[in-house]
């Protein structure tokens, strides 16, 4: 007669995302005499463990992570020749390196943190053009945060006052072909006035062409008389 068996009768799971079925395999495979057939076994094994789980992905990094696993449910004693090294007993005790946080004040926090690490990014750009492009980018999405917080329009002399300020001054655009060009505004904004910019011009343009054909018949009048 068969007696039940609880789980607080077992030995306990040294990683419980593979499983008890895994852990047993692993007990079996350390049992293998012959080191060859141990090591077909084990790679048919790990091929196993990463169908169970398939969140891994597949690359370098996770084949090495499933064989160290491998080990570690042997409590490292499987003799084994893998395609990696295998795992020093210690990786058990690493603790998880701790996040970086940024301890400085956020000096404007309608704008928020990925402002100044982007302005932080386009202070470190060589090229000037590129420098330009990013701060025309940075001052249009700092131009949308802000009429997104506030009621209130801003001008364009007062966001790039502030991205001189947290730029240390090392960021700088001429503030009259911002205006002119409306390159803080939103891209639908912009292309309106670039657009508004264009018609005037040719209108200036053809007005010109007007007064130079006048010109011309009034000296052809001239002449006949």
């Amino acid at each position: 007669m068969n007696t039940l068996e609880y789980n607080t009768q077992r030995a306990q799971l040294k990683l419980r995302e593979y499983g008890r079925n895994v852990q047993n395999l692993v007990a079996h495979l350390r049992t293998v005499e012959d080191k060859e057939e141990r090591n077909k076994k084990a790679a048919t094994l790990v091929e196993l463990m990463k169908l169970i789980n398939p969140d891994l992905g597949k690359n370098n990094e996770s084949d090495q992570k499933v064989w160290d696993d491998l080990h570690i449910i042997s409590n490292f004693e499987l003799d084994i020749e893998g395609p990696f090294p295998k795992p020093d007993a210690s990786v058990l005790d690493r603790k998880p390196e701790r996040l970086k946080y940024y301890s400085n004040e956020i000096k404007y926090r309608h704008y928020g943190r990925g402002v100044e690490l982007l302005i932080d990014q386009a202070i470190e750009m060589e090229d000037p053009k590129e420098r330009e492009g990013a701060i025309v980018a940075i001052g249009r999405l700092m131009k949308g945060f802000f009429q997104t917080w506030n009621k209130e329009s801003i001008e364009d002399e007062q966001i790039l006052k502030n991205i001189k300020r947290l730029s240390n001054d090392k960021l700088d655009i001429d503030i009259e072909t911002v205006k002119e060009l409306g390159l803080f505004d939103s891209e639908k904004k912009h292309s309106n006035r670039r657009s508004s910019s264009n018609q005037n011009k040719g209108r200036r343009s053809n007005q010109g062409g007007k007064g130079r054909r006048n010109n011309n018949q009034g000296g052809r009048n001239r002449r006949r008389n």
